[in-house]
């Protein structure tokens, strides 16, 4: 096995764990800001997940080990021949500044995060929050992900992600709340999950659009792994996994206002999001490994353990 295989599956498998974190933030400092009754029947798992931040980020301390294997930047100055802007790329992915822009975004995720400060936000707080999650997680996005294929750039690609993460928040904290029996607050949380399905699909949509309609080498260099060889199933996939199916079953009523099948609903939303993190990483490092898809999974269900292990009980009890 080599370390760009392993490496690539654990950051598929670090991100997918991290975004449902990172919603739940988001989704906190929204009812902060807006107030709803969608709330009351989510905000416990949000801070319960909140709570779990700190452990969560302890897993992208291995990748340390793993950056050269991952990064071309980070294994010669071959990757800049041709590109556009060498000397801004040349200083924005320097090693020091690449690995310090991470530990300042684990900061800054953690101090967002604080279930303490996040409890007690008022509306100040909470909007200053989502603007600081919007513009760090932006760029904290191009760095993880984007940064794989460093030569490639899109200023839609990082609201994709962003839009991921809260698909995962809601997902996690509706399927979380549900097993822990907490009651309905009406449709509101499939109307929610809804939403954010659809804004996914809709900024995966207008990157492949604009993208199309440029038809330049330098702009499709990161779909080609894509969509050549098995990959493309992938894509499909994960189109009919977190788009088509999620968006035909929240259109009826009776499927938001029945727990059972929602929370079947939510589930499912919230795995795909493990097919959209490999989809998003896998092939710009290892587009023809099968063994980096296998360990995906494995990788991730340890991870998601050490993650949400015991969230459902201390919903039901209490945190100790």
């Amino acid at each position: 096995m080599s370390a760009a295989v392993f490496w690539s599956a654990w950051l598929a498998a670090a991100w997918w764990c991290l975004a449902p974190l990172l919603g739940a933030t988001v989704l906190i400092a929204l009812n902060r800001l807006t107030g709803g009754a969608w709330g009351q029947g989510i905000l416990p798992a949000a801070q319960a997940l909140a709570r779990r931040l700190p452990r969560v980020l302890l897993l992208w301390l291995p990748l340390v080990f793993g950056l050269r294997a991952l990064y071309p930047f980070l294994q010669g100055p071959d990757w800049l021949h041709g590109v556009e802007r060498p000397g801004f790329l040349q200083v924005w992915f320097a090693p020091w500044f690449f690995v310090a822009r991470g530990f300042a975004y684990a900061l800054a995720a953690w101090m967002l995060a604080r279930p303490a400060a996040l409890a007690t936000a008022g509306q100040g707080r909470a909007a200053a929050t989502l603007i600081a999650y919007l513009l760090l997680g932006s760029l904290a996005a191009v760095d993880a992900i984007g940064g794989l294929m460093p030569r490639w750039h899109s200023s839609v690609f990082a609201l994709t992600l962003l839009a991921g993460q809260l698909i995962a928040g809601i997902a996690a904290c509706t399927w979380l709340s549900l097993r822990a029996g907490r009651p309905l607050p009406g449709r509101d949380l499939g109307n929610l999950l809804l939403m954010a399905v659809m804004l996914w699909a809709y900024l995966g949509f207008m990157q492949l659009l604009i993208i199309w309609a440029e038809n330049l080498p330098r702009e499709i260099t990161w779909y080609l792994p894509r969509l050549l060889g098995g990959w493309s199933r992938g894509g499909v996939a994960l189109l009919l996994l977190q788009f088509v199916l999620p968006l035909v079953l929240l259109l009826f009523r009776a499927v938001k206002d029945h727990p059972a099948r929602l929370l079947g609903v939510a589930g499912l939303a919230w795995a795909a999001q493990l097919l959209d993190a490999a989809w998003q990483t896998l092939p710009s490092v290892v587009p023809a490994s099968g063994l980096a898809v296998v360990l995906v999974p494995l990788l991730a269900a340890p991870m998601a353990w050490l993650a949400y292990g015991g969230i459902v009980k201390e919903l039901r009890h209490g945190p100790r």
